[in-house]
């Protein structure tokens, strides 16, 4: 699903103009990478946890020069979902399957 087809879809559920809803699900983004961004996680009841991971110093290869390179620790965005939301998932999908 795109952000357009999400944006369709709020729309004619709430009778909100694309237009607003487009404008709310961009501020939302913005406010999650922002967040993310400050170190913060932003944490949304029944759906899930948008979190800062750190990723330690490790040893990798460039293979196309056969010579190692140290990779530095960093720090990448990432979702958990909560309990609910997986289990949903998973009733879901059986269901279908």
């Amino acid at each position: 699903m795109t952000k357009a087809e999400i944006v369709t879809e709020i729309s004619e559920k709430t009778g909100v103009e694309k237009v607003a809803v487009q404008a709310a699900i961009e501020a939302f983004m913005k406010s999650v990478k922002s967040s993310l961004v400050g170190g913060k996680n932003v944490y949304l009841r029944g759906f899930g946890s948008f979190i800062v991971k750190k990723r330690a110093q490790k040893t990798g290869r460039n293979i196309s020069k056969n010579t190692t390179i140290i990779i530095p620790e960093h720090f990448v965005p990432a979702f958990k979902p909560a309990k609910t939301f997986v289990n949903k998932v998973k009733d879901g999908i059986k269901k279908k399957g």
